[in-house]
């Protein structure tokens, strides 16, 4: 099912876990054939921000099952926090893991979803990253709620990376969401660096909320400290 070869194969891709400080940013590549491609409205297939984490789970299934091919790249805390060293920016990562993908899958078409201001710009640097040649790049913001082969790889990222916190969770303690606006992953990550003096090893250490943390907890002496 769904692997004609005599049309174009149709790619999508996306990020989950931009923004966290906490767990690591996944990046998906879906692809379908055209003629394959209305399987993913059949199943209800949108923006995974939408949707529920056991309904994610569930069409992630579906979606790897019939879908041509797919592929997760994960990108721990350590590198992004090496992109510093590299003197590249977290958009420059992006495009570099999405050429990746690219290049794994080799789709005739390509839809992103653009994490550079400049949509085009985006699409046209993943563009020169690729090694082979591609018939069409639309790089577009919000992609992942106006195309559902874009939502198709937001899906399978998003799930791969709740997966992930929750087997972070079950090992060190309840983290959250791993986002800076949640309160339990604020008190978990002030807890941690009370405790050990340090960030734990899945933190992005380059966030300013663990540098401010970092400074709060380890790098400043409280006065009593001088009178011990």
């Amino acid at each position: 099912m769904f692997k004609k070869m005599t049309e174009d194969i149709i790619c999508g891709i996306d990020e989950a876990g931009r923004g966290p400080v906490l767990g690591p940013l996944i990046l998906c590549g879906v692809c379908f054939t055209k003629s394959d491609l209305d399987y993913l409205n059949e199943i209800g297939a949108k923006d995974s921000k939408k949707l529920t984490p056991k309904k994610r789970k569930e069409l992630a299934k579906l979606i790897k099952k019939n879908c041509h091919a797919y592929h997760i790249i994960v990108v721990s805390a350590q590198e992004i926090d090496q992109r510093e060293e590299k003197r590249i920016t977290l958009n420059r990562l992006e495009e570099l893991k999405m050429a990746e993908i690219a290049n794994k899958l080799k789709p005739n078409v390509l839809y992103l979803d653009a994490a550079d201001v400049n949509e085009e710009r985006f699409g046209e640097s993943i563009g020169k990253l690729l090694d082979y040649d591609i018939k069409e790049i639309v790089s577009k913001h919000r992609a992942d709620d106006l195309f559902p082969i874009v939502s198709a790889a937001s899906i399978i990222a998003k799930d791969k990376r709740d997966a992930i916190i929750k087997e972070l969770s079950q090992k060190y303690g309840d983290l959250g969401s791993g986002y800076p606006s949640d309160e339990r992953t604020t008190s978990f990550l002030r807890n941690w660096i009370k405790k050990n003096k340090k960030a734990p090893p899945f933190c992005r250490k380059s966030w300013e909320t663990t540098k401010k943390m970092l400074n709060e907890e380890v790098g400043n002496k409280k006065i009593t400290d001088y009178f011990k």
